[in-house]
């Protein structure tokens, strides 16, 4: 629920689109599996919508950055991979996706270029921002109490956390508590995976075993629920949403509207702490909140029920 592997994959639009499940679950697989799970060609490369408007150069926010980011002109916003409809990667071709363009607009506010990298994990991205070798994970990722200790979010989403299954739903799943006695894959390092191995402690104690599957990236989750090596996948509801929408008919929602061993969940980018950075990003963001280049962008990428009313910094409170 966030960052070198490397195989592509090439599809026209229209083959994806005719593409059985399997194909295209693929194609995101494969995808994922690159230095930035590169996604070869995935069927939202371009969703339908309004375009964001470019930004003008913002030289008080520009003159607030880290000295060695405005002589630089550049900033590397790290990431575990594609995270769609956020964050979708391609073999030779910028990133598309919601935090994509997000993170492009705050590049224009900044006058400067935006360069993406990938990690192998979440877990990669936090320690890397603590020792300072990354600036900025744009994400989003989840904000919880514990990672703030020693990194900062800025936070522009709310989250839910469901589960992925076959159509027909065969093993029932309705909840967190009705996955005693299924296999159910995660991301590892997420706080998904915390949750469902806590799950799987008392399914154990009732004698009923639940199997964790914990899998380096989402479509290599998504991809176990479509061959049947998992029953369900646990994770984000927007990422989810993309997959079973991509499936054609093939997958389902399950579990949604139930908290799911979540509370509120908020997910942004992430900075160390304290960094000079983040009251620049905060600022930035309200920018594009104020000027409704965020609504615009969250629109265009079906992600309506994820927005909240403005950024804001470490709003986790468990």
């Amino acid at each position: 629920m966030s960052r070198t592997p490397s195989i592509s994959a090439v599809s026209t639009r229209t083959g994806w689109r005719r593409a059985a499940v399997g194909a295209g679950v693929l194609a995101l697989l494969l995808a994922g599996c690159s230095a930035q799970d590169p996604d070869a060609r995935p069927a939202a490369s371009a969703q339908p919508g309004a375009q964001a408007q470019t930004q003008q150069r913002n030289e008080e926010l520009r003159n607030r950055l880290p000295a060695s980011i405005r002589e630089a002109g550049t900033i590397t916003a790290v990431n575990s991979g594609s995270f769609p409809p956020y964050e979708i990667i391609q073999t030779g071709a910028e990133p598309t996706g919601a935090s994509a363009d997000l993170m492009k607009a705050v590049g224009e506010l900044w006058g400067v270029k935006v360069e993406h990298q990938t990690v192998d994990g979440l877990s990669s991205i936090l320690t890397g921002l603590s020792a300072d070798r990354y600036q900025l994970a744009f994400g989003p990722i989840g904000d919880f109490k514990s990672r703030q200790a020693q990194n900062d979010f800025i936070d522009y989403v709310q989250e839910f956390v469901v589960f992925a299954v076959q159509s027909g739903n065969p093993k029932q799943i309705t909840g967190l508590d009705t996955t005693c006695g299924t296999k159910i894959a995660v991301q590892a390092g997420g706080s998904a995976e915390k949750v469902i191995k806590d799950q799987a402690t008392k399914c154990d104690q009732q004698g009923k075993p639940l199997e964790v599957q914990s899998y380096k990236d989402q479509p290599q989750s998504i991809l176990a629920v479509q061959s049947g090596r998992a029953d369900a996948f646990f994770s984000s509801q927007a990422p989810l949403t993309y997959f079973v929408k991509e499936a054609g008919g093939k997958l389902e929602l399950a579990g949604t509207g139930q908290a799911n061993g979540f509370d509120k969940l908020y997910q942004g980018a992430v900075v160390k702490k304290d960094s000079e950075l983040g009251p620049v990003l905060q600022d930035s963001l309200q920018v594009l909140y104020d000027n409704g280049t965020y609504e615009t962008i969250m629109k265009k990428w079906s992600l309506e029920g994820n927005m909240i009313d403005k950024p804001g910094k470490n709003l986790a409170v468990s």
